[in-house]
């Protein structure tokens, strides 16, 4: 997707957030950005907690609704990532560091390690780590079971 067409993604879905923060009276900053081949949002500053909610169930809600509403105005998917306080970033280097241990073990008892169940998004992050080491990892289970196991070099 060209450059102008994700900005044009961010730009939508910061438009929708600004609303959205008005009507819950919600102090926040948006910042749109362009990672690889996304669009980026984050809103940063104020009490956003309960952007997040828990595990980030409602910050993936909201990350939905951007996408609708940037679907709604363009017609095209969008593949927009949302960030609110930093959850994300957070929470992927959480998942950095669980994907190294299980490669760690992996490589040394030369069993598969299953971790525990994740979101896509968490699940990419763990798929992504366990190919920079050279292993090779597959998702398992169904829906909120679905959980990423790490196998042994073949």
């Amino acid at each position: 997707m060209s450059q102008d067409k994700l900005i044009q993604e961010g730009d939508v879905a910061a438009d929708f957030l600004e609303g959205l923060l008005d009507i819950a009276d919600l102090d926040g900053d948006i910042d749109m950005d362009v990672d690889g081949d996304r669009a980026s949002v984050s809103i940063a500053g104020g009490d956003l907690r309960s952007l997040v909610g828990p595990d980030g169930e409602v910050l993936d809600a909201l990350q939905e609704l951007c996408r609708l509403a940037v679907y709604r105005e363009t017609g095209e998917r969008s593949r927009l990532m949302l960030d609110i306080d930093g959850h994300r970033a957070a929470r992927r280097a959480e998942l950095v560091k669980l994907a190294e241990e299980a490669v760690t073990q992996v490589k040394e008892s030369g069993a598969r390690v299953a971790l525990a169940p994740m979101s896509p998004f968490e699940r990419k992050v763990v798929h992504d780590v366990v190919a920079e080491a050279g292993l090779a990892s597959e998702s398992e289970g169904l829906e909120t079971s679905r959980h990423v196991v790490v196998l042994p070099a073949s």
